[in-house]
C-alpha cells in the first residue's frame, strides 16, 4: 500500500472516529468490520486456542472499545493499536478466570478428600476426573453457600492465606474461623453431593 493510501486510510478512519466520539456510535462499524479478522486471527485466538472464547473475547472487546471510545485521543496512528491492547488485556482476563476456575476445582477435591475418613486407594484418578467432570457442580455448589461460608473458602483454599491471616481478615479469632472453614466444607459437601448419592 502506497504512502497515499496508507494516509488516506488513516484520514477516514480519524473522521469516523471523530462521528462516533461525536455521538453517532455506528460510524465505529466499518473501524470494527475492517480490523475484526486481524484481531481474532492474529492477536486472540493464538492466545486462547478455543475458536468460542476468542469469539467472545473479540465481542467484548469492541464493546469496550464504544464504552471507552471517549477515552481515545487520536495520534495519527490506526486505532487498531488501541483495540488490540484491549484484545490482549480481555484475552489475559480468560486465561486469569480459567486458572482460578482449576484452582477451586483442585482445592475443593483436596479438601473434599483431606475430610473424607473412607477415601479410596485410587483417590488420586478419582480427583484427576473430578477436574474435568465435576467443574460445573463444584461452581453450582459455592453460589449455594452463604457469604461467610463462600468468603472462608477463598481465603483459606484460593488465597491460600495462612489461618491466622483468615481469622484477622473476617475479623474472628483462629479457633472460630477453624470452626466456619469446617461448616464450610462440610456445607459444601452437602451440596455437592458423594459420587455415590442417589
Amino acid at each position: 500500500m502506497s504512502d497515499a493510501a496508507v494516509a488516506e486510510k488513516l484520514e477516514e478512519e480519524r473522521r469516523l472516529i471523530a462521528e462516533a466520539q461525536a455521538g453517532n456510535l455506528d460510524a465505529m462499524r466499518p473501524i470494527f468490520e475492517n480490523y475484526a479478522g486481524p484481531l481474532y486471527a492474529t492477536v486472540i485466538l493464538p492466545r486462547l486456542g478455543d475458536p468460542a472464547s476468542a469469539e467472545d473475547v473479540l465481542r467484548d472487546t469492541f464493546r469496550v472499545a464504544i464504552e471507552k471510545l471517549d477515552q481515545f485521543r487520536w495520534s495519527g496512528k490506526s486505532i487498531y493499536v488501541w483495540l488490540r491492547q484491549i484484545a490482549v488485556n480481555k484475552a489475559y482476563d480468560v486465561h486469569r478466570r480459567t486458572k482460578r476456575s482449576f484452582k477451586l476445582v483442585e482445592a475443593m477435591t483436596h479438601e473434599v478428600q483431606a475430610s473424607d475418613r473412607q477415601v479410596a486407594p485410587d483417590a488420586m484418578l478419582i480427583a484427576a476426573e473430578e477436574q474435568t467432570l465435576n467443574r460445573a457442580r463444584i461452581v453450582a455448589a459455592m453460589t449455594k453457600l452463604s457469604d461467610r461460608y463462600r468468603r472462608a473458602i477463598q481465603l483459606r483454599l484460593l488465597d491460600e492465606l495462612s489461618r491466622e491471616e483468615c481469622a484477622q481478615r473476617m475479623e474472628v479469632n483462629v479457633g472460630t474461623f477453624d470452626v466456619v472453614l469446617f461448616r464450610a466444607v462440610r456445607a459444601f459437601r452437602k451440596h455437592f453431593g458423594s459420587r455415590t448419592s442417589k
